[in-house]
């Protein structure tokens, strides 16, 4: 299957060209410079211009790109990057596959849990409502934009994504330093919830919903266990047998990162309803077992 993929420089997009590669198909990546190669192929999301030849005969997009949630303190101009690089990106994206004579079957287009705002201890799957404040406000923009595809008769999913566990990379890729040195520890009261999901059950996921066509719309990508970062640190502590003996203050973690502070204090308890009903399973449904999965069995 020729397939195109936004974002696959990033911690999962070259995880998942990497497994698609792997099982023969064929990965067009869509850059934002100049090809250097013959699998690349140019895109603005800035201006929303797609060079469409190389969307040419691809059964399948993924939609992976946007600047770093968790990159730089969230200053009104981050914030706004973080905003046009998914809202436009994607706009660009749905609008370039629609106009297409033949357009791929299907669109797995990015987004994230932050969609629910934060939750408590409340459980929440795929049809819950958006919550309130700058992540679900976004996440529900995204969205929305990929309604040109929608529109267009082709499958489109959202793709929610939790905390991805991993050692190459993204934010868990900077808390195992820490951790390893013994200087990991709970943040805040350590009683919100942290959906995880280990790297290899993403890449599998968002496998499993390109060969499932009953999957549109929102799919969340978490474990069906998610824990609260006090129980995320204690198993940090004990896969890597490190102290975990330090905490950070909710007032030290608002001062440090600013409105960021919120995505490290609020509590989302995601639950994977549809990837579940739809058969999927978990590799690593423990986060114990994503840890060490993380350690020992990528790259």
């Amino acid at each position: 299957m020729r397939i195109a993929v936004t974002g696959s420089s990033g911690l999962i997009g070259t995880a998942l060209v990497r497994s698609l590669r792997e099982d023969g198909h064929q990965v067009v990546r869509l850059v934002r410079r100049s090809p250097r190669a013959e699998d690349e192929a140019e895109w603005d999301p800035r201006r929303q211009w797609v060079d469409t030849t190389g969307l040419m005969g691809c059964e399948a997009v993924f939609h992976l790109a946007g600047a770093g949630v968790g990159d730089r303190r969230w200053t009104d101009a981050y914030k706004k990057e973080i905003r046009d690089s998914r809202v436009l990106g994607t706009a660009a994206i749905a609008e370039a596959i629609a106009s297409l004579d033949t357009p791929p079957r299907v669109l797995v287009s990015g987004s994230a849990i932050g969609f629910y705002g934060d939750t408590g201890e409340r459980a929440v799957d795929e049809s819950a409502p958006p919550g309130h404040g700058f992540l679900p406000d976004l996440c529900q923009d995204w969205e929305e934009a990929a309604g040109a595809a929608q529109e267009a008769g082709i499958r489109t999913a959202f793709a929610r994504t939790g905390l991805v566990i991993s050692a190459e990379g993204g934010a868990w890729g900077r808390l195992f330093p820490l951790f390893k040195l013994g200087l990991g520890g709970r943040m805040g009261s350590g009683h919100q919830y942290w959906s995880f999901i280990a790297l290899r059950d993403h890449i599998a996921a968002l496998r499993h919903i390109l060969d499932t066509p009953e999957l549109t719309g929102p799919v969340n990508l978490t474990a069906p266990t998610p824990v609260t970062n006090r129980e995320i640190t204690a198993a940090m502590g004990r896969v890597l047998r490190r102290p975990t003996l330090f905490s950070v203050p909710a007032p030290a973690l608002r001062i440090a990162l600013g409105a960021m502070s919120g995505d490290v204090l609020g509590s989302v308890r995601a639950v994977p309803r549809r990837l579940l009903d739809s058969g999927f399973t978990f590799a690593y449904p423990h986060v114990d077992e994503a840890i060490k999965a993380a350690l020992t069995q990528e790259g």
